[in-house]
């Protein structure tokens, strides 16, 4: 999914400890990453969910995501996803 003024803000909720965050323009490949680096670091990664207009909220949610923007469209993080997974290693 990619929107103009829709962006996807990875990172792993550190604060100043954390590794800094990674934007996206796509759900998909924010999605991967914070997949993969949840599973490779053993931490929980978060998308924050950025909608910058009216428009990039519909894209990302219809008109319930409409109604959500125009409640508090000075929101800094539209809605945010928690990411955590784990590498088990070999199965046998």
């Amino acid at each position: 999914m990619k929107k103009a003024g829709l962006e996807f803000h990875v990172s792993d909720g550190g604060g100043d400890r954390g590794h800094g965050t990674t934007v996206f323009q796509d759900f998909d490949k924010a999605a991967g990453f914070a997949l993969s680096r949840a599973c490779s670091h053993g931490g929980a990664m978060q998308i924050d969910v950025v909608t910058w207009s009216k428009a990039a909220a519909r894209a990302w949610g219809g008109d319930n995501a409409v109604e959500v923007y125009e409640s508090d469209p000075e929101a800094s993080v539209h809605e945010r996803i928690l990411i955590k997974a784990q590498a088990l290693g070999h199965i046998a």
